[in-house]
């Protein structure tokens, strides 16, 4: 990203907030890009480091790859560490390198992240577009993997950095405010990455009974709105010589919230108690 533009640069900060999220199956993998790169151009920070390779293993990458960081050690300081949540072998695999052409061996797809558009270069495109429409192209028989390159915290990519990459792409922010830290850019394009790629399939519950997603059938309901109307009459709120259109009111109540069969016996059981409540009243 470009860091040292106002409009959808990036700031040089440290966001701590956790969303701790499932693993789930891998739905596809692309054999036209059977590998994906992330690299840091001259990272500042070790915490982004850490957030960074949070953000690629929730994604399901693990290649990360750094450029000339700030702390030649910074794999293994301890804010890296603990900004990563638990992806240490993200770090683990990590490679500090010299020179750009060494984190590039075998990438054959270059993405840089500038925010602004050069006069000259690649053409700028929405992450979602252009990544799209990458896998729908015919493979060549050299491209062996795809790199994603963000420049440094202070100030983004340099433009002969930019100038050798296919494309620059630009995560689409609100027109007055594009601020994004360096893991949040590198968590939205690592998702636009993965969702071309096909995804993951949603984590389910696997300790749920089977029957509790069932809806419940016709003859389930009238039962419930029976019991209802039995609950109701009992503490004086439905006056049975008058019932007006309460109980058809419900019916269609019901009718909307399609319960499922463990609802309808939770509410079976709101029904009884209403029903023990009463007969004790009268007692």
């Amino acid at each position: 990203m470009d860091c040292a533009r106002n409009k959808g640069g990036l700031r040089d900060d440290s966001d701590n907030s956790a969303i701790l999220l499932g693993a789930a199956p891998r739905r596809n993998v692309s054999t036209v890009f059977p590998f994906t790169r992330f690299v840091l151009i001259e990272t500042s920070h070790a915490g982004n480091v850490g957030a960074v390779a949070r953000a690629m293993k929730v994604m399901g990458f693990d290649d990360l790859v750094l450029v000339r960081p700030r702390w030649p050690d910074v794999l293994q300081r301890d804010e890296a560490v603990e900004r990563s949540s638990g992806a240490t072998d993200v770090l683990a695999r990590a490679r500090v390198v010299d020179t750009l052409d060494e984190a590039l061996e075998g990438v054959t797809h270059l993405c840089a992240t500038a925010m602004t558009p050069r006069d000259f270069g690649p053409p700028t495109r929405s992450p979602r577009e252009h990544l799209s429409n990458l896998l729908q192209q015919p493979s060549g028989a050299g491209e062996r993997g795809v790199a994603f390159l963000f420049g440094s915290e202070r100030y983004g990519m340099r433009n002969e950095d930019v100038y050798r990459c296919h494309v620059c792409l630009s995560i689409p922010t609100a027109p007055d405010y594009g601020s994004l830290n360096l893991a949040a850019a590198v968590q939205l394009l690592a998702y636009e990455w993965r969702q071309a790629l096909g995804g993951f399939d949603p984590v389910k519950p696997t300790d749920q009974p089977a029957d509790t997603d069932q809806a419940a059938d016709a003859q389930a309901l009238t039962g419930l709105l029976t019991h209802w109307e039995q609950a109701l009459v009992a503490i004086d709120f439905l006056d049975p010589a008058a019932p007006k259109k309460l109980l058809p009111r419900l019916n269609q109540l019901l009718n909307r919230a399609q319960p499922t069969e463990a609802e309808v016996h939770i509410l079976r059981g709101v029904a009884r108690a209403m029903l023990r409540v009463a007969e004790r009243a009268k007692r």
